[in-house]
């Protein structure tokens, strides 16, 4: 029960510690648009990601599992959640389910109260080509997620300390699974070195994971006796991940998350050029302080305001909402002016 009990450890000590709202977002800020030229009625945010179509940019992203009877119940009334409000789900990690096959139903319930929704398999950057086919199948996955999580690795106690061949395993996930493959970080971003070496083995989908939303090396610091302090801030902030990731290659299709919580900062993570945004920790915030309807009843205030800042803008369409004129400054307008991405080009 070690591994399950980790996963109800990781759910109380998130919840604890919260989000660190230090995403960058608050350095973005949009040009008015006095005449937009517009109808409410005429907003569409249907994006597309690896072949798959979803009514919704903004996807639940991969939380839990594996912990028996509580994360069963999570993972059941997300799924809910994620029927009722047209959105994708991904499950956390299936090692547990794979390493013990009781676990399984922690999982499997995702697809069970969701049947035709888009699920998202997962599983960690040690997983083989026999576990991510296995893991996929167990929720009939429409895509898969591969997280890469070295610092909360290093920070764990019990973590792995060996990151040899994890690009290597990559590719051959990535050409092994008949679905999409999503590479993703868990909360410390992603470079654009990463990217570029995510690319150059055929990666297409990234969810860069970006530093301000749930910390997990303060988790796992948590549950250690000698701390890692020096973990609790690494990582690069999701504004700055985002816009790195993005200048690699258009080729690709980038997923934010990282401590996004309201529709402004989807509206300015969506403008920067993410196909897609992530929502883990806020979501899990407001079903357990709240419950299943008001967690229902917040996503779809959250699509309204997104439809109504489109509005705002002028623009009808993602598309048309990534050449939206945005401003940047403070911390992430010094950090990608030293990282040699000219700033000035997205507010022209």
């Amino acid at each position: 029960m070690e591994r399950a009990q980790r996963k109800i450890d990781h759910i109380n000590i998130a919840l604890r510690t919260g989000q660190q709202r230090k995403s960058g977002l608050e350095d973005v800020s949009f040009v008015h648009q006095s005449l937009p030229e517009i109808s409410l009625d005429n907003v569409d945010f249907t994006t597309e990601i690896g072949g798959l179509t979803l009514s919704s940019p903004i996807f639940i992203n991969a939380m839990t599992g594996g912990g028996g009877v509580e994360t069963e119940r999570i993972n059941r009334e997300l799924a809910i959640a994620a029927r009722e409000t047209g959105m994708a789900m991904a499950v956390g990690s299936q090692m547990g389910a794979i390493k013990d096959s009781g676990q399984e139903a922690s999982y499997k319930v995702a697809r069970q109260e969701n049947p035709d929704g888009i699920l998202i398999g997962n599983l960690g950057g040690e997983a083989t080509v026999e576990q991510a086919k296995r893991a996929s199948d167990m929720i009939q996955a429409n895509a898969f997620q591969i997280h890469i999580n070295v610092i909360q690795e290093l920070t764990m106690p019990e973590g792995d300390r060996n990151f040899v061949g994890i690009l290597s395993r990559i590719e051959e996930i990535n050409k092994s699974l008949d679905v999409p493959l999503i590479v993703k970080e868990v909360g410390f971003g992603m470079s654009k070195e990463t990217v570029e070496q995510l690319h150059s083995v055929g990666v297409s989908i990234i969810d860069v994971g970006g530093f301000g939303g749930t910390n997990f090396a303060r988790i796992e610091n948590e549950r250690r006796s000698k701390v890692l302090g020096y973990f609790n801030d690494w990582g690069i902030p999701t504004a700055a991940s985002v816009i790195e990731a993005v200048n690699v290659s258009p080729a690709l299709s980038i997923l934010g998350s990282g401590g996004i919580q309201n529709p402004l900062e989807m509206a300015k993570s969506l403008a920067l050029g993410a196909k897609g945004l992530g929502v883990a920790g806020h979501f899990l915030k407001l079903h357990k302080e709240n419950g299943l309807k008001k967690l229902i009843d917040e996503i779809n205030y959250i699509h309204e305001d997104l439809k109504i800042i489109m509005t705002a803008l002028g623009a009808a369409n993602l598309p048309e909402l990534r050449k939206t004129k945005m401003v940047i400054t403070g911390d992430t307008f010094h950090w990608l002016t030293q990282r040699g991405i000219d700033c000035s080009a997205y507010a022209r």
